[in-house]
């Protein structure tokens, strides 16, 4: 047996055989990978999501360390090729498409039209309602799992999931704004952990869709 086989089938015997087809078969956006989108993204990886799209137009800065999934040897480069490399080495059967792009509402539908699940995970205010009335709006389909609410350094209790509609997830504390508050890794990380729980929840059928 050779290690991609024995990687499959630990992970099998972890989550059951089901729920392992169902995360292969899975393909999900995520739009934006700095704090929220670059942990959103790895922990689908480690939870078996077949396909991941990353898309952001940034490059990975000393700024970005503090709570992002980079090193420092990422300095300089597009995150989207720099996150890429580390899913690959997470589980090299990972398909990982990449668009090096800004998502505004002129090509939002466009750019995730092959997803049904999109994470948001953009810093901005504006630019997250942008994108999530977009997606709502011209994708008819997609799910969109958005994160509001993740600055400060507040209790863990006050971060949660609440479903805001029939195709909209929203996950962190509803109030905290990144532009009035220091960002901590660990609350960031809150968020990104019940963005990528609510995203394979989806997956599972756990969620109604």
């Amino acid at each position: 047996m050779d290690a991609r086989q024995a990687g499959e089938d630990a992970l099998s015997a972890r989550i059951g055989g089901d729920a392992r087809e169902r995360l292969r078969q899975a393909r999900v956006g995520v739009a934006g990978l700095g704090g929220l989108g670059s942990h959103i993204a790895v922990m689908l990886a480690r939870s078996g999501v077949g396909v991941l799209h990353l898309v952001d137009f940034d490059l990975v800065d000393e700024s970005n360390l503090n709570r992002q999934h980079y090193f420092r040897e990422h300095l300089g480069r597009p995150k989207t090729e720099a996150l890429a490399e580390q899913l690959a080495r997470i589980d090299p059967r990972i398909e990982v498409d990449i668009d090096c792009v800004r998502v505004d509402v002129e090509n939002a539908a466009w750019v995730f039209e092959c997803e049904r699940i999109v994470c948001e995970a953009f810093d901005d205010p504006a630019c997250k309602a942008d994108l999530v009335n977009a997606l709502l709006t011209a994708s008819p389909d997609t799910i969109v799992v958005a994160g509001s609410g993740m600055a400060g350094a507040g209790p863990a209790s006050d971060m949660v999931t609440r479903r805001a509609g029939k195709r909209l997830y929203i996950c962190g504390d509803g109030t905290t704004d990144v532009a009035d508050a220091a960002l901590y890794a660990p609350r960031v990380a809150l968020c990104a952990a019940q963005q990528a729980l609510a995203t394979v929840r989806l997956i599972l059928g756990l969620e109604q869709r």
